[in-house]
């Protein structure tokens, strides 16, 4: 059972004298130590009668009320929600007219409820209309759903946590438990739900009471749905099954991968587990093999950026190397330039761990470290192929960077990732790597660095004049832009920026204000003065200066130009990059 403390409903009750501060302190432990929801725990001791506590309700949240004792109850509603979500959430459905289900909630404050009759709703296509319920009426239809509901919690019943640890001469039982269980539907719904809501992440993550699951959605985690703690063992379970991974092994980390079919969509998903205190905490990445959608343009590669770029993949050899921390976008930049260079005429051998891309007529190969197939043994490999272009996942060692520098003076083009903070920090990297320097002027052709930034809805930002200190940051970025920039953007009588409208309840952006992500990226090319500071006396101060030189345009600055575009909103520039950032 969900237990929770309904802010509004204490600070209502203490107006009415019902409850005094010493009371309030209490609370949380008596909540705790009673296992019972708030209002339950008040109804019994007599502080506020069921009824009374009711008609409060429907006041202070603004919903009617139903006394679900003279309700007929409706077998089809019941169904709609399995006995266990019922009862954990303190829900009830109780009618259902058409595509609307009609909703009985004990705690409307209690927010993963919500979510959880959002989830539902989404998944079945269902309009809900909620009301408030009292206890009294609530206890007398478990009754009733516990008797509906009987062939759901059987299933669910076998599928015990015992089950799931079981050897593998059971397995076979379980695989026939799971697939046919409801835990099979509950599966398939966050699956298909976090698709559908444009989620690069799912986490299922188990804690002493419940089972949380949280979607990546342009880069920010939000719970979307919370279990009972008794279908964590199943849920796991099945997508070890889905997955291949061996079901009675809970120590230990796993690393599987499955596919679905949406529709005519085939959708890929990595799957991760890893053991903690209350069980196993499972994410999967979802991988849209569709990768015809990634295009450099809608990235946000424009101006300089894809001058520099289209340059550099036109060149005969020579590496690319984009940068970036953990999660800014470079795999998605790098198959976008497969995609832009991709042709019958040329040999393309990719490197990847894991393949997040699919992209048809280019050979990809995954790397397993375990049996020895690491990016250098992979890339001595790729060089017996005849290669044109090759790219590697990521350098991460002396060795794969050696060959990747051999592999671009031989006359290859080489795509990688590195992990640096931006473009400058890719030469003494390369250098610490164990690089030699003079190897690094004739090879290198572009260090790109990324950082990506969560797309304003098109549909409900809201347009404003930046005020002083906006205009301060705006124009401090465009001054010490390239004067072709200055020229084009510059204006004496102020800026339009535009703000996420987070009280919209836009169907666009399902409320959210954000859709999508753009990257915002800075590219340094090698030149010939660029090349005397590297064989010289290697200096950051010089280095920052010659890019200023070849008109660089830093990740803030190119920032600055996507939020006077309104793609983006300043607050949103200032949490990723900061206007000292590189050059």
């Amino acid at each position: 059972m969900a237990i929770k403390i309904p802010k509004l409903l204490i600070n209502e009750l203490v107006k009415l004298r019902k409850l005094t501060p010493a009371d309030i302190e209490a609370l949380p432990k008596l909540v705790q130590k009673e296992g019972k929801d708030l209002g339950q725990i008040l109804v019994e001791k007599n502080v506020i009668s069921d009824a009374d506590l009711l008609q409060l309700k429907v006041q202070l949240y603004g919903l009617p009320s139903v006394d679900l004792d003279k309700a007929e109850l409706s077998k089809e509603a019941l169904k709609e929600i399995s006995e266990d979500v019922a009862s954990f959430y303190r829900i009830v459905p109780f009618a259902k007219e058409g595509n609307i289900l009609k909703i009985g909630i004990i705690d409307p404050e209690n927010i993963e409820a919500l979510e959880a009759l959002k989830f539902i709703a989404s998944d079945k296509g269902l309009t809900l209309d909620k009301y408030v319920i009292g206890y009294q009426s609530y206890d007398s239809v478990v009754r009733h759903y516990r008797t509906l509901t009987g062939e759901v919690g059987k299933a669910l019943e076998s599928i015990s946590e015992e089950d799931a640890a079981e050897k593998t001469d059971e397995n076979a039982k379980i695989e026939e438990i799971t697939a046919e269980s409801p835990v099979t539907k509950i599966v398939s719904a966050t699956l298909k739900h976090a698709v559908e809501s444009r989620a690069s992440d799912i986490h299922i993550e188990p804690f002493d009471d419940r089972v949380r699951t949280r979607f990546r959605i342009d880069g920010i985690l939000i719970t979307s749905l919370t279990l009972p703690k008794n279908l964590h063992s199943a849920v796991v379970t099945r997508i070890k099954i889905l997955s291949d991974l061996k079901i009675d092994e809970t120590r230990l980390a796993q690393d599987g991968r499955f596919s679905i079919m949406l529709g005519k969509r085939k959708i890929d998903f990595r799957v991760s587990t890893f053991p903690t205190k209350h069980g196993e905490k499972v994410v999967m990445r979802i991988l849209d093999p569709l990768a015809n959608k990634v295009d450099l343009a809608t990235l946000g590669v424009e101006g300089r950026s894809s001058e520099l770029l289209e340059k550099a993949i036109a060149k005969p050899f020579g590496i690319i190397l984009i940068t970036g921390p953990t999660g800014s976008g470079k795999s998605t930049t790098i198959a976008g330039i497969l995609k832009r260079i991709n042709n019958e005429e040329i040999n393309i051998v990719t490197l990847e761990d894991p393949i997040e891309y699919f992209i048809d007529g280019i050979n990809q190969s995954q790397i397993h470290e375990e049996i020895g197939y690491t990016f250098a043994s992979g890339l001595r490999h790729i060089l017996r192929q005849d290669p044109d272009v090759i790219m590697v996942g990521e350098i991460r060692d002396k060795e794969t960077a050696s060959l990747a520098i051999q592999a671009a003076l031989t006359g290859h083009i080489v795509l990688s990732t590195l992990h640096t903070n931006d473009s400058l920090g890719v030469i003494p990297r390369l250098i610490d790597m164990g690089v030699e320097k003079y190897l690094i002027p004739p090879t290198l052709n572009v260090a790109a660095a990324q950082r990506l930034l969560r797309r304003l809805c098109s549909t409900c930002k809201i347009e404003t004049k930046a005020n002083v200190g906006e205009e301060k940051i705006i124009n401090d970025a465009i001054m010490s832009m390239p004067a072709k920039y200055q020229k084009e953007i510059s204006s004496s009588s102020g800026y339009a920026v535009f703000k996420p409208n987070l009280k919209s309840g836009c169907k666009e952006c399902g409320g959210k204000a954000f859709k999508g992500r753009i990257a915002i990226f800075e590219m340094m090319e090698m030149t010939t003065k660029l090349e005397e500071i590297i064989l010289g006396n290697l200096s950051e101060a010089a280095m920052r200066e010659e890019a200023k030189q070849q008109g660089m345009i830093t990740m803030f600055q190119d920032g600055i130009l996507k939020v006077l575009k309104g793609v983006a909103s300043l607050e949103e520039l200032l949490e990723v990059a900061q206007s000292g950032d590189s050059a």
